[in-house]
């Protein structure tokens, strides 16, 4: 079974339903199975078969979801690519991932247009229309160029999809590339099917939720929950092209929204956009947290201001990505991402990859049906990350006696003081609960005598704060070598499209 097989099932169950709705617009799953099953038949017509690369450089539209599912009916292997990436890091991309075809925006043609020649096995650039009146006749990619209108309009709604095996490469997706290159985790059609499946199941999203879509669709976070795990079970996908806090409220409240899945930034900008008022928020049951640890300070207030449950949880790109939420049917832990869920094992381990004790901090690896294939032409890289079928994280983490996971920091984000060990989160996460702190970000830096020391970077709503006063605020908190040396105040964070703070940023910037 494949998720472009399961839309198949749904909309023959419920043709009817609606599948998604865009700036007012709403589609049936009929008529969005039609348009999936034209565009696998025109990209089939253009000489594309099973096992061919596609790339989709596309933000959240219908524009993706026609393109993803009916690629994948083919058995095309799709490589998801972010809008907003330079010439030189789509070209690396679109030349280590040997892909065949784009499907864009016509807003990123000339964009395209100048590493065209960087790029031999592209066969077709497939131009979706922005609505900013731009002449695709006209453009540099002739030949080359199609529109994304006419093959949809002129495929065939009988295509014979082709047999797919469940272990087929079904999306590559790259890392953010933190150290070198970015990888190219290979995802099978079974990884992406069991997750959608074990998260609908463990969130208990049904075919009667509403689900909001602000999340950046080529991100895997939102790629898994807010859009293959609805339509997983007939759900509703409510696509918003571009977060904003006023657009997610605006979406929720009209379109009764049953479903929020948001990195943290995102829930801070909507306290931030309610301060002193009583929000409404449709008819959200569940709010959905993942992408980067959520603070405790931030949780407490959001579930507070909004009356909304909150469930933080954890993935990554190698695993499809989720392997830990807290659950919703039982008590959910702040500060933890919560248990495993179904199908999905989490183990803490030590260098050895043995077991560490109840409490103890160790690596966090995964086992279970989600876990990537490996990296695209790295097999070195792949046996460094897959070992006896379990993909070791990276993420330092413990467990506690009820089996609540808890992310202490990322392995290569440990600073090192004087031989001590110092997990940024924990200073980040006191310095959250200063009444004044909007956003902070802890780094290790350079330091002649310690080796490392404690650097942060904050945004607060009042000029008048001091270093001195959040230095002295952190004294009451933590242990001293914990203590901050240095506080930088910014008016903002540097973030990824996903609204995830980048701590490497903030490293180089400092380095530099």
């Amino acid at each position: 079974m494949n998720i472009s097989d399961q839309l198949s099932i749904t909309a023959k169950k419920n043709p009817a339903k609606i599948a998604y709705i865009f700036e007012e617009a709403e589609t049936s799953y009929l008529d969005l199975e039609g348009a999936v099953q034209r565009f696998a038949s025109s990209m089939e017509a253009l000489g594309y078969k099973k096992g061919d690369h596609i790339a989709l450089i596309v933000g959240n539209s219908p524009y993706y979801v026609i393109s993803l599912y009916g690629a994948l009916r083919l058995g095309l292997v799709v490589i998801p690519v972010n809008p907003m990436y330079t010439a030189n890091e789509l070209s690396y991309i679109l030349h280590n991932g040997d892909v065949k075809a784009i499907i864009t925006m016509d807003v990123m043609l000339e964009k395209l247009a100048s590493i065209d020649q960087d790029l031999p096995s592209v066969k077709h650039y497939i131009s979706c229309d922005s609505g900013a009146g731009i002449s695709v006749q006209e453009n540099l990619l002739q030949p080359k160029m199609k529109t994304f209108s006419e093959l949809v309009g002129k495929g065939e709604g009988d295509f014979e999809r082709p047999v797919l095996d469940d272990q087929d490469t079904a999306i590559i997706l790259y890392t953010s590339g933190t150290t070198g290159k970015p990888k190219g985790a290979m995802l099978s059609h079974e990884n992406i099917y069991s997750n959608a499946k074990d998260v609908a199941d463990y969130l208990g999203i049904n075919g009667k939720d509403r689900m909001i879509a602000a999340l950046p669709m080529f991100h895997v976070f939102c790629l898994t929950v807010s859009l293959n795990a609805p339509l997983m079970n007939g759900g509703t996908i409510l696509i918003i092209p571009k977060f904003s806090p006023a657009d997610v409220l605006r979406v929720a409240n009209e379109r009764e929204a049953t479903v929020f899945a948001g990195v943290p930034t995102m829930y801070n900008y909507l306290l931030q956009a309610v301060k002193g008022q009583k929000p409404k928020f449709g008819n959200v049951r569940l709010c959905i947290s993942g992408g980067a640890a959520m603070p405790v300070s931030l949780l407490e207030a959001f579930e507070e201001t909004f009356h909304i449950q909150l469930s933080e949880g954890y993935g990554l790109s190698e695993a499809s990505p989720v392997t830990c939420f807290n659950p919703i049917d039982r008590p959910r832990k702040a500060g933890s991402i919560g248990t495993s869920i179904w199908n999905v094992e989490n183990k803490v381990v030590d260098l050895f990859g043995e077991e560490v004790e109840t409490g103890e901090v160790g690596e966090l690896i995964v086992r279970g049906p989600n876990v990537m294939k490996g990296y695209y032409k790295m097999p070195e890289e792949t046996e460094v990350a897959l070992k006896d079928g379990w993909l070791y994280t990276g993420d330092m983490a413990r467990v506690d006696e009820d089996g609540y996971v808890y992310i202490v920091d990322r392995k290569k984000d440990m600073i090192l003081v004087g031989g001590y060990n110092v997990y940024p989160r924990e200073v980040e996460e006191v310095l959250y609960t200063h009444p004044n702190v909007i956003e902070v970000a802890v780094i290790g830096e350079p330091h002649p005598e310690s080796g490392e020391s404690v650097t942060c970077f904050v945004v607060v709503d009042d000029a008048e704060i001091s270093e001195k006063d959040l230095i002295d605020f952190s004294k009451g908190h933590l242990v001293n070598y914990k203590i901050p040396t240095r506080i930088e105040f910014l008016e903002e964070l540097p973030k990824n499209t996903t609204g995830k703070i980048l701590r490497r940023s903030l490293k180089s910037s400092v380095n530099s």
